[in-house]
């Protein structure tokens, strides 16, 4: 698309000027913040400084610092734009600058906590806008220590970082959608959120947040849903060790303070491996924290309560998620049947490791799928951290009389002579109209599921129902377990996979994380 003209659009704090093209206008980089630095780091969020004048809205924010270790094969999902703490940015794709009032989309990128940004090549695409008359909002956020660390536990409140703030930026982004979409063609009062991953697994605590509540609608968790978020006290095991990494104590406040971003990136990649060889087995220790405040309780336990009332979800996995985040596993690929044990016995109580490898065996074996102790494991795993929370998330919302639609994502990749699978992220290109040929495959049935799965989540944001003429009728999630199988061909089953979901009803839930 060519550039043709510049628009102008009044916010709250001041003039911006984006570019209009073909079918559509964007603007990047809008400040929905002020600028987390200084003296508001580790601080909530606050009102960004009003400008005079006109601001140039033409190029993509700074993003959150993150060590950048994502998977080299994957062009799409770089995210290169320049790091600075200085990153709550917003992006907006709309059709028109008018009084349409049409559904505003706001998309909350992943990265286990530590990545990504919303300006990802993969997240660039028009297709939902102009496909479905739609605006589209995507959002920087804090990253890692600087967004999910509590300190306020171990200072004893003199750095009142909660581990939420990451959170919190979220929802400030949402109340600037509230007071300024309507100026940029979009109804602030039909608002969808939408993530993938670790946007997914936010979704999943925004629904259970009580400051998010009424700032959006309809909410759609990808690969992602209720179940992470770490206990208090798991929390501030993470923020000591992270300070004994540093060589900091916690009464070193103003060295905490003055912390070089380097350093904490630093101290952030040695954290990781140490958590996961404590007693906590925390695999993921950036994470939003049940703070008892800002976030209440276990996302998954306040949806049951009710906090997601009239609030329509769809939530689900692809069908091997594991896939991909194996790529990063050096010892998977050597994996025999004792190492295949002592993994499982990391995950789950060791009582339960027999009966769970067995079953995901019968399972694939009269399936006809392979049951080596690698491509079990990444069954398990892909089960364990998303398919299960997925539907424990749908479960919640049936059980509370609320719609909820659960949906199995199938296609599979053509990338490494296929070896990757129906894996994680894959479904990202297809729903942006960003599908290539090499990742994600190419070609009619390609192009037939970007139009079914954009139909359905542009259906559901219009109206909380992703039936539509492509895609056909999607029944909520019930008491026959009704899931929409997104592949080659578009269609419902009831129950799939069941007999490894069962499974886990006997195995006592903990939350997960992304690795």
């Amino acid at each position: 698309m060519t550039e043709s003209a510049k628009a102008i659009v009044e916010t709250t704090a001041g003039k911006v000027e984006g570019i209009k093209r073909d079918r559509f206008y964007v603007f990047k980089g809008i400040p929905y913040a002020a600028p987390p630095v200084g003296e508001r780091r580790w601080l909530p969020p606050e009102p960004v400084e009003p400008w005079s004048g006109v601001r140039p809205a033409q190029t993509y924010g700074t993003i959150a610092p993150q060590n950048m270790a994502q998977i080299a094969v994957l062009e799409a999902f770089r995210a290169d734009e320049p790091q600075n703490e200085d990153c709550l940015y917003l992006n907006i794709w709309t059709p028109g600058l008018d009084n349409g009032l049409r559904p505003v989309l706001l998309w909350i990128h992943g990265g286990g906590f530590t990545q990504g940004s919303g300006s990802q090549p993969v997240y660039r695409g028009n297709t939902l806008v102009t496909r479905g008359n739609v605006v589209m909002v995507s959002i920087n956020y804090r990253l890692g220590a600087l967004g999910f660390l509590n300190l306020n536990e171990v200072t004893k409140g003199k750095i009142p970082a909660m581990g939420n703030e990451g959170l919190l930026d979220q929802v400030f982004a949402l109340e600037w959608v509230r007071d300024n979409i309507a100026a940029f063609g979009g109804d602030p009062n039909n608002v969808t959120i939408f993530g993938e991953s670790a946007g997914g697994m936010s979704v999943g605590c925004l629904l259970a947040l009580p400051r998010a509540w009424g700032l959006f609608h309809r909410a759609i968790a990808q690969s992602g849903a209720a179940n992470t978020a770490l206990s208090l006290e798991a929390a501030v095991q993470v923020a000591e060790q992270f300070l004994d990494i540093l060589g900091l104590r916690a009464s070193d406040v103003d060295a905490i303070l003055s912390l070089t971003v380097e350093r904490m990136l630093s101290a952030q990649l040695e954290l990781t491996p140490r958590m996961f060889r404590s007693s906590l087995r925390i695999t993921m220790p950036f994470q939003p924290v049940v703070d008892g405040k800002t976030l209440p309780a276990m996302p998954l336990d306040t949806i049951r309560g009710g906090s997601a009332k009239d609030i329509p979800v769809v939530v689900g996995s692809a069908l091997e998620e594991w896939k991909l985040l194996g790529l990063m596993d050096q010892g998977l690929p050597k994996l025999d049947e004792a190492g295949l044990v002592r993994r499982c016995q990391r995950l789950v109580p060791a009582e339960h490791v027999e009966s769970l490898i067995e079953t995901y065996r019968n399972a694939r074996s009269r399936r006809g799928e392979p049951v080596t102790p690698p491509e079990l494991f990444m069954a398990i795993q892909t089960d364990r951290v998303f398919r299960i929370p997925a539907i424990s998330l749908a479960e919640a919302q049936h059980q509370n009389n609320q719609s909820a639609h659960n949906y199995l994502f199938t296609w599979r990749s053509p990338m490494f002579d296929g070896a990757l699978g129906a894996c994680h992220g894959l479904e990202l290109g297809f729903i942006f109209g960003t599908y290539d040929k090499s990742f994600s495959g190419s070609g009619p049935a390609a192009d037939a599921l970007a139009r079914n799965i954009q139909d359905g989540w542009l259906a559901f944001a219009r109206s909380g129902n992703p039936s539509c003429k492509s895609l056909g009728t999607w029944p909520p999630y019930g008491e026959r377990r009704e899931t929409m199988l997104l592949g080659e061909e578009c269609h419902v089953e009831e129950a799939p996979y069941e007999e490894e979901r069962r499974i886990w009803d006997s195995i006592p839930a903990t939350a997960s994380g992304w690795i």
